[in-house]
């Protein structure tokens, strides 16, 4: 039976939590695995080169484009974010669901080359808490914040391409939800190809063999 693993495309507001939602998913189910981005921009306070981000520079970030070695990237603020090839492709074959936690412009990208990936959008219930969310950081100036929400604001259109609508207002209820949907996705046709092939091509050399 075909066991490959679905690609999912998570994107969402800067501050919406996405990145606390996709830990949280990884922690609780095994199903799942992160790919990695890689990007231009400083790290934070304590992440990590090589497991939140490849932080590399402009230049290197260029090459890789050239070299065709992202499977989609984006310019966001001032800095380019992009999704490494051979990971993505190494864990779909041996049947995990990998996320991608990236933006609506690389969400786009990713759809055109994986017609079977599963899209899914998150953000806060309101604008409000929303701007709350990005002020309780404490890491950015607040030009910064203010740049955020513009974004926000033009991303907030991009919603109607995704599949599903994730409001993060609770954490488990969350997890459980992207679970819950991921769980289903896998067993729609569209991402089901080689089994209907299979089983089609089965039948097919049972009933000859029957008459």
């Amino acid at each position: 039976m075909e066991n490959k693993g679905i690609l999912i495309v998570i994107s969402g507001f800067s501050g919406a939590g996405k990145g606390t939602l996709v830990k949280e998913l990884l922690r609780q189910y095994d199903e799942y695995a992160l790919s990695v981005s890689m990007t231009t921009r400083a790290p934070r306070p304590g992440e990590r080169d090589g497991v939140d981000y490849f932080f590399t520079t402009k230049e290197k970030f260029e090459d890789t484009i050239a070299a065709g070695g992202l499977l989609e990237y984006a310019s966001y603020c001032g800095n380019y974010y992009g999704t490494p090839k051979a990971y993505v492709e190494e864990m779909l074959a041996a049947g995990k669901n990998v996320i991608l936690e990236i933006e609506v412009q690389g969400g786009t990208q990713v759809r055109e080359l994986f017609p079977e990936s599963l899209l899914l959008f998150v953000t806060p219930p309101s604008a409000q808490e929303l701007e709350n969310r990005l002020r309780a950081r404490g890491t950015e100036t607040e030009d910064v914040i203010l740049q955020r929400l513009a974004r926000a604001a033009q991303e907030a259109p991009y919603m109607r391409d995704y599949e599903y609508i994730v409001i993060n207002d609770d954490l488990q209820r969350c997890v459980s939800e992207i679970h819950r949907i991921a769980d289903v996705a896998r067993s729609k046709p569209d991402r089901k190809n080689k089994f209907i092939e299979t089983i089609g091509e089965d039948l097919k050399q049972i009933s000859k063999g029957a008459k």
